[in-house]
């Protein structure tokens, strides 16, 4: 049965082996041992533009080798900082632990079935404050040292983020009233600075009043 199974795909194995072989030679200069960020980058460039020069030799996977060039370029601005960072790693694996593993213990606190809804909004600060907190006791004295001026920022972030996601879920909800309110402060807007204009204006009228009538007493 293997062998009729190899004879019948027999036609597409050289095609399979050439594609194969570049993907692994990108692992390899995406290894360890790479070297440098710069040295990298140019050799992964290097190997790309021959994938794209060599394309029709894979056959079928032609495609296959375009979208992992397209990919792999769309990846470039930040490929290859690991390589140039001490202690950054190359993969996201321990992020995505870390990030599951918060999801597991607000579960367990809060009797949720799924991931709150708030870590959208605020997992900028939840999820530090929860690794924080696992790694060991916060102190009074090390809160009350901290930065107010970038704690009031950050407040001031969240809230505008919560503002903006409540004003999605009216539009959602209820969007002829969302659209009549949005109107509503336009046409208070207008009148305002249309009363501001006004009331600057009569100073300017009155002085100009005020000098034609001492023109006109002048020349009598």
């Amino acid at each position: 049965m293997v062998g009729r199974a190899l004879a019948a795909t027999a036609v597409v194995w050289p095609a399979i082996r050439i594609a194969f072989g570049w993907v692994h030679r990108a692992a390899h200069l995406l290894g360890q041992d790479a070297g440098d960020g710069e040295q990298v980058r140019r050799r992964l460039g290097g190997l790309l533009g021959a994938m794209t020069g060599h394309r029709d030799q894979a056959g079928p996977l032609a495609s296959g080798v375009d979208h992992f060039v397209r990919v792999s370029r769309s990846y470039w601005p930040g490929l290859f900082a690991c390589y140039d960072t001490a202690d950054l790693p190359r993969t996201n694996n321990d992020l995505e632990q870390a990030f599951g593993s918060h999801r597991y213990h607000e579960r367990r606190a809060s009797g949720r079935k799924g991931a709150s809804p708030s870590l959208v909004l605020r997992g900028s600060v939840k999820v530090l404050a929860g690794l924080a907190t696992r790694a060991g006791e916060v102190t009074g004295e090390q809160l009350s040292g901290a930065d107010r001026a970038a704690w009031r920022a950050k407040r001031a972030e969240l809230d505008e983020r919560r503002e903006r996601r409540t004003d999605r879920r009216r539009f959602r909800t209820e969007p002829d009233a969302y659209l009549r309110g949005l109107e509503t402060q336009l046409n208070q807007s207008r009148l305002r600075t249309y009363e501001k204009k006004r009331a600057g204006s009569r100073p300017r009228r009155w002085a100009a009043a005020v000098a034609g009538s001492a023109r006109n007493c002048t020349r009598r």
